[in-house]
Order: C-alpha cells, then structure tokens, then sequence
C-alpha cells in the first residue's frame, strides 16, 4: 500500500473509519474551547505537555482578560505566566504566545493565516498546532498528529513511523480527504475511552478485528 505497509488496518481503512463515526458521533472537532482562530491557536499552545480538560479551565478567564490578538501581543509575561501557570511549561508558552501574537500583527494583519507554511513560521507552532487551527477553523483536510495518533495509528497497523510528520503524511494517503479531519478527532476520542495507553480495553473495542496490537496481544 502506500505507506510501505500491508495490514488489514490500510486494507479495511474505510471500514475503520465508519466504525468510528458510529462510535464517536459527537467527537467532530477539537474539545478545545474557542470562539476564533486565534483563540484555537493560543489553547493548543497551551495544551502542549499537557490536558485539553485543564486548558478549558484556564482559557475563559484567560480569553476575558486578553480580548485580542494585541492584548497578547503588549502583555506583560510574568503576568501572563502567572496567567497560564497551571497548564506548565508556562514560562516557553508565554515565550511562544507573545511571540505568535507579535508576529501576527507585525507580519499578518493581525489575521491567523489559513496555511500550513505561514503557520508554523510563527513561534511555538508546529504542524500539529497548525493542522488543529486548518481542520476546525478553516475546515481544511488535516491529520492531526498528537499523542493519541501517534501510538494508536501505530498500535493498528495504519503506519510503520514513529515520526509525527511521517505519520501524518502516511495517513493522509490512506485516509480520504473528506474524512481526514474527523478522523482525527475520532482517534482521540477513542484514545480516552477505550485505546487508553496503559490499559487499553481491547475487549470491547470496536475496531479490534481490524488491529494488529488487539490481535498480537487478544
């Protein structure tokens, strides 16, 4: 096939993906809160090395006191540290907010650009991040490479790469346009249910006949 691989997994992709769908209804875009491209990118900043459920806690305050992409841009960092303290790493995501900011309205207008080579041309935003931002805000086909992706792409059988840029470009020969999106988000909702990494519940999952770990390990 065209990753380099042949499993049930990249025979039976289109199979996959309506078990999917039929399992994870809800799960259509990032759990991420947000009201604007902007807003998406400064939460999936955050969420690095750390939880979606933890950023939803910190980012409405957050987005009450820095209303604009010029609020972030002339904050003051130990503030805004203290801001976004509780999400980690917070001193580098002050360093790559601020600095996204400026160079948003130094070089864009003050609009997020809706492309992968500006994107990532911004501080503190790498393809995952970008491809968040393209696949919900600007509805673009993307595979989105966390670690739920990661390890369950590779745990299927869907790619022989560990690289998340090997995986993706993998994935998005395999996975239809059209469904690359909300396969992604299907993937993660399927991580936190049931692929859970150290105890996933093989058993009932609904994909398991099409899974080489499932299958290695039934």
């Amino acid at each position: 096939m065209s990753t380099g691989i042949f499993s049930p997994a990249v025979k039976n992709i289109d199979k996959i993906i309506i078990l999917l769908e039929k399992q994870y209804p809800d799960a259509l875009e990032t759990s991420l809160g947000h009201r604007d491209a902007f807003q998406l990118l400064v939460a999936t900043i955050l969420a690095a090395q750390s939880t979606d459920k933890l950023v939803n806690k910190v980012t409405p305050g957050l987005f009450r006191k820095y209303k604009t992409i010029h609020d972030f841009a002339d904050a003051d960092p130990e503030e805004l540290e203290q801001d976004i303290r509780t999400t980690g790493f917070f001193r580098n995501k002050t360093k790559n907010i601020m600095g996204a900011a400026r160079a948003l309205v130094k070089d864009f207008n003050g609009e997020v650009p809706g492309n992968m080579e500006d994107l990532i041309s911004l501080p503190g935003v790498g393809r995952k991040t970008a491809n968040v931002v393209l696949g919900d805000c600007f509805k673009k086909p993307v595979i989105i490479v966390d670690t739920h992706m990661k390890r369950i792409s590779h745990h299927i059988g869907l790619t022989l790469n560990t690289n998340p840029d090997k995986i993706e470009f993998d994935l998005k020969k395999i996975v239809p346009d059209a469904k690359q999106t909300v396969f992604s988000h299907k993937i993660v909702a399927h991580g936190r249910t049931i692929c859970i990494a150290r105890r996933p519940k093989c058993i009932i999952c609904p994909i398991l006949k099409y899974c080489k770990y499932g299958q290695e390990n039934a």
